[in-house]
């Protein structure tokens, strides 16, 4: 009784659906993600990585989106909220 009692302490001040997964597609590979939202470097980071190449470009498009915008681009900053069986699509370009 004590533990299911600090069990529900230890999530109290979690909002609820924060630490929901969601299963999205990320360059055709499931990638199972925790939280409502998506920022564009986290997309980028499960496609190729780290997301340190200074002299890339990273291309964001999505689709089966959340709400009003189903579908669209990202680019570096953007945030979106996200949804089971979301589709990302990342493709790298070199500046050279």
């Amino acid at each position: 009784m004590e533990k299911d009692k600090e069990h529900k302490e230890d999530h109290k001040n979690e909002a609820p659906g924060q630490n929901k997964e969601f299963t999205i597609i990320v360059n055709g590979r499931e990638k199972v993600v925790t939280g409502k939202e998506i920022s564009f470097s986290q997309v980028v980071e499960l496609s190729f990585g780290t997301t340190s190449k200074p002299n890339t470009i990273y291309t964001v498009t999505y689709k089966r989106g959340e709400g009003n915008k189903p579908e669209g681009t990202m680019v570096d900053g953007d945030i979106v909220k996200i949804k089971n069986g979301m589709i990302f699509n990342v493709t790298a370009t070199d500046k050279s």
